[in-house]
């Protein structure tokens, strides 16, 4: 089911900027690198856009995903995307997380208007991995279930992190 919402280049921008990482990165550059980012739908509920000021950055002081956490809103729809760093138990990753964030206290208009637009911010989203829809605090906040979606029992630590 389309909605008819697009996505703006500034969404897409990002991603790409997410997606690609230089070898020959400097240390500033590396510390500017966006860790997570949080997309809402415009106010005319058209387009998918950058939530202003909801960014964090990978030189940003402080557990990144706890900060993640807490910047989802507590009663609205978000798309989020989260750039995480884990380690199985044969080699250091990082991997691009897609989140629908739905809390069961969202109005059901736009949990309904956030389902139906998700296909499009997906579509610009090529090579994401890993997608998790989340419904509530009590399903994101412990990072366990964060490794669960990128690798199951494999995976022994997120950002540096013990399980």
């Amino acid at each position: 089911m389309a909605s008819g919402v697009t996505v703006t280049d500034d969404v897409i921008t990002v991603f790409n900027e997410m997606k690609v990482r230089k070898a020959a990165a400097t240390e500033e550059e590396k510390r500017m690198r966006k860790k997570a980012v949080l997309f809402c739908l415009s106010d005319d509920k058209k387009k998918i856009i950058l939530e202003e000021g909801r960014e964090i950055l990978q030189g940003d002081e402080g557990d990144p995903y706890l900060k993640f956490v807490k910047m989802l809103p507590p009663d609205d729809c978000r798309y989020a995307l989260y750039d995480a760093t884990y380690e199985t138990k044969e080699t250091k990753k990082e991997d691009l997380v897609f989140i629908f964030w739905a809390p069961e206290s969202a109005p059901l208009k736009s949990k309904m208007i956030y389902a139906s637009s998700k296909d499009a911010i997906k579509r610009n989203f090529t090579g994401i991995k890993h997608e998790w829809q989340v419904n509530g605090l009590e399903d994101i906040k412990d990072r366990k279930t964060l490794a669960e979606k990128l690798g199951g029992s494999s995976v022994i630590t997120v950002e540096g992190g013990a399980l």
